[in-house]
C-alpha cells in the first residue's frame, strides 16, 4: 500500500482499477483517489476484507464500488449473474450508491438495481429474474427478496456494508446478521462506518476474514487557512425560533440551503411558514411516498426551489453539491449527526456556512460538539430589525447600481423630469428606492438576547440527554438482545475530581452499600414512558422500537431509556421534551408492519 502512495502516478490507473472504468472516471471528472480510496481499493483488488472508518464526503462509495466492479460478468445467466450485494440504511442512500455504481460501470455494460421499501415488490422482483450484477438495497428489503429466494446470492462475491453505524442506530442489526449468513462464506467483505463502536467490532470479528483496517480522519485544516465551512450558532428561546431563521436567512441570502429539523410535523409545519413569507421550500421526510421524494429532489437539484425542510433519516445520502447553507433549526442529537449534517456544505473547494439555532440551556451540547469535532463553533446574535434593513437598503443599492449600468432608462426620463419640476430631484430618488423595498415590517420586532446558561457541575437541569458519540460502549452489541437502552451513563466529575452522582430525586445510597443498578438504571435526564399496545405475543422487540423510533424522528439511540416487553405491551422511555412529538409520530407510522396504539404511560 505504501508503495502506491509513493507513486509517481497519482491518478486512478496507478491503484490498479480496470482501464475502461478510469477513463469513465476521468469523463466524469476525476483526477486523483482521495485518500479513503488510495487506502481502500488495492487491498479490495487484492481480494481482502476491509474495515473501513471514514466520514461522509470523503468519497468513500468510490472507494467499495470501483473494485467490485472487477468481478462482475455481465454474460453469466441470470440466476448467477449477481457478484456483488451493498446494504445502506434508507432508500435515498441505495439510490444514490446505486446512481454512481451505474456511472463508473457503464462502459462495462454493468447492471445496477436498488431495492428498497415503498417501491413496487412485483417490479423489482422482474428486475431481478432478468439479472442484474450489482444489488444495492436495504436491509429490510434485501432480506424479504432473499427469503422468497428473488435474491440469488450463491454466485455472490462481495457484500458490503454502507455507513454501518447508522443501520445498527435504526435497528438493523439482526437483519444484518441474517443477510451475512445467507451469504457464501468465501465472499469478499467491505464494512465501511462513519465510527467504529463495539457493536461494529463485533461484527466485523465475526463476519470478517483478516480485515485490513483503514482509519481516514477528518481532514484538518492547515494553520493561517479559512475552513470551507463557517460555523455559527445563535441562541435563541423556543418561541422565537421561526422569526430569528426567517431573519438569518434575509441576512444570509442564501442560494440554496437545507433546514435540518427533529420530526416529519417540524418540517411541515416550518415549510408552510417559510412558503407564507414568499420563500420557495420544499418538504423531504418519512411520511412523503417514493414518487413525492423525487420530485422534491429533482426540483431540489434543478434549483428549481431554494430551502429543502428535511429530516435527518430522510436526508441520508443526499449528494447535493451547490448546497451553499445547512441549517439546523434544533441541535443534532449527537456530534456524528452534526458533522453528517454540515458535510452537505462546502462541497467541491466552494465555501459552505453551517447554522444552528440552540436554546440557552443548550450551550453545553455545542460545546460538546466543539470538543468532539476539534473545530469551533462562533455564537452570533440574532440580527436586528436595523441590520435587517440595512441589509434590505444595500441590496436595493446594488439592484439600482445594476439598472443604472444596464442602461436603457430612457422611456423613464419624462417621469423623473416632470417631477423634478415640483420636487427636489434627490426626493424624487428616495421616493423610488422606497417604493422598491416594499416588505412589511409592522409585524417585526427585535428578538430578545439570551446569554447561554451556566450549568453546574452535576446539573441535571438541562432535560435533553447529553452528547454522546456513536462510538461509545453501550449495553450491548445487538439491540435484540437487550433491555434497556442508557443513554449517557457517565458520571459527571466534582471539582475534587471525584465522581459525583448524578441528581435523581432519590436519596443516595448508604455508605457502604452495594453499588446497586437503580441508581445507575435511572437516566440522568427528565424522562417520560411511553406505552405501547403491542408485545412478545406480537413479536414485538427492543430493537423494533428503537428502530421506529430512531427513524421516525431522526434521532440518536442513545437517546433511548428503559424498554420493557410484556406478552401484551410494551413501554420506552423518551426525553420528556420529546415524547409528545414521538408519540405523534409512532401513530402515524407502522411497527412491524402494522399499527399499533402509543400514548403517554397512565401507571404511576
Amino acid at each position: 500500500m505504501n508503495e502506491t502512495l509513493e507513486s509517481p502516478d497519482r491518478g486512478f490507473a496507478s491503484l490498479g482499477i480496470d482501464a475502461r472504468v478510469a477513463d469513465a472516471l476521468a469523463a466524469l471528472g476525476y483526477e486523483e483517489p482521495t485518500p479513503v480510496q488510495r487506502a481502500a481499493i488495492p487491498p479490495l483488488l487484492a481480494g481482502r476484507d476491509i474495515l473501513a472508518q471514514a466520514a461522509t464526503g470523503t468519497g468513500k462509495t468510490a472507494a467499495f464500488a470501483l473494485p467490485l466492479l472487477h468481478h462482475v460478468s455481465p454474460d453469466a445467466r441470470p440466476n448467477e449473474r449477481t457478484s456483488a450485494l451493498i446494504l445502506c440504511p434508507t432508500r435515498e442512500l441505495a439510490m444514490q450508491v446505486a446512481e454512481a455504481v451505474h456511472r463508473y460501470g457503464k462502459p462495462m455494460g454493468v447492471q445496477v438495481l436498488a431495492i428498497y421499501g415503498g417501491a413496487s415488490m412485483d417490479t423489482q422482483i422482474r428486475a431481478l429474474k432478468r439479472g442484474v450484477d450489482v444489488v444495492v438495497a436495504t436491509p429490510g428489503r434485501a432480506l424479504d427478496h432473499i427469503r422468497r429466494k428473488t435474491l440469488q446470492l450463491g454466485f455472490l462475491k462481495t457484500v458490503v456494508l454502507d455507513e454501518a453505524d447508522e443501520m445498527l442506530d435504526m435497528g438493523f442489526a439482526d437483519e444484518l446478521e441474517a443477510i451475512l449468513e445467507a451469504t457464501p462464506k468465501t465472499r469478499q467483505t467491505a464494512l465501511f462506518s462513519a465510527t467504529l463502536p463495539p457493536r461494529i467490532a463485533s461484527i466485523a470479528q465475526r463476519q470478517l476474514n483478516n480485515p485490513v483496517t483503514v482509519r481516514i480522519d477528518r481532514e484538518l485544516v492547515p494553520d493561517g487557512e479559512s475552513a470551507r465551512v463557517r460555523q455559527v450558532a445563535y441562541m435563541v428561546p423556543r418561541a422565537h425560533k421561526m422569526m430569528a431563521l426567517a431573519r438569518v436567512l434575509d441576512l444570509e441570502h442564501p442560494t440554496s440551503a437545507i433546514v435540518f429539523c427533529r420530526t416529519r410535523t417540524e418540517v411541515d409545519e416550518l415549510t408552510e411558514t417559510l412558503i407564507g413569507r414568499g420563500l420557495r421550500a420544499e418538504a423531504l421526510h418519512g411520511g412523503l411516498s417514493q414518487d413525492q421524494r423525487d420530485r422534491v429532489m429533482n426540483k431540489f437539484r434543478a434549483r428549481k426551489t431554494d430551502l429543502l425542510i428535511a429530516t435527518d433519516v430522510a436526508a441520508r445520502g443526499l449528494d447535493v453539491k451547490h448546497v451553499s447553507h445547512v441549517v439546523n433549526f434544533d441541535v443534532p442529537v449527537d456530534a456524528e449527526s452534526y458533522v453528517h449534517r454540515i458535510g452537505r456544505t462546502g462541497r467541491a473547494g466552494r465555501e459552505g456556512v453551517a447554522i444552528t439555532f440552540a436554546e440557552p440551556r443548550e450551550h453545553r451540547l455545542l460545546r460538546n460538539i466543539e470538543r468532539m469535532t476539534s473545530q469551533r463553533i462562533e455564537i452570533a446574535t440574532v440580527p436586528t430589525v436595523a441590520d435587517l434593513r440595512s441589509r434590505r437598503l444595500e441590496m436595493a443599492r446594488a439592484s439600482l447600481r445594476e439598472a443604472i449600468l444596464e442602461g436603457d432608462f430612457q422611456p423613464f426620463h419624462s417621469i423623473v423630469e416632470s417631477l423634478a419640476e415640483e420636487f427636489d430631484v434627490m426626493d424624487v430618488a428616495a421616493a423610488a428606492i422606497k417604493m422598491l423595498e416594499t416588505r412589511d415590517e409592522s409585524d417585526e420586532a427585535d428578538i430578545p438576547t439570551v446569554a447561554p446558561r451556566v450549568e453546574r457541575p452535576g446539573s441535571t437541569d438541562d432535560r435533553r440527554p447529553a452528547f454522546r458519540a456513536r462510538g461509545n460502549e453501550r449495553a450491548s452489541e445487538r439491540p435484540g438482545d437487550r433491555p434497556a437502552f442508557r443513554p449517557d451513563s457517565r458520571p459527571d466529575t466534582r471539582t475534587d475530581g471525584r465522581p459525583e452522582r448524578p441528581t435523581t430525586g432519590k436519596p443516595a445510597p448508604k455508605a457502604g452499600a452495594k453499588a446497586g443498578a437503580k441508581a445507575r438504571e435511572t437516566p440522568n435526564w427528565t424522562v417520560a414512558r411511553l406505552w405501547v399496545g403491542a408485545g412478545r405475543k406480537a413479536k414485538m422487540r427492543p430493537g423494533d422500537l428503537v428502530g421506529a423510533i430512531a427513524n421516525e424522528m431522526g434521532i440518536d439511540a442513545g437517546s433511548i431509556g428503559a424498554i420493557q416487553i410484556t406478552d401484551a405491551y410494551s413501554t420506552v422511555e423518551v426525553p420528556e421534551d420529546l415524547a409528545d412529538d414521538i408519540v405523534s409520530a409512532l401513530k402515524a407510522t407502522k411497527i412491524k408492519g402494522m399499527k399499533v396504539p402509543v400514548r403517554r404511560d397512565r401507571t404511576k
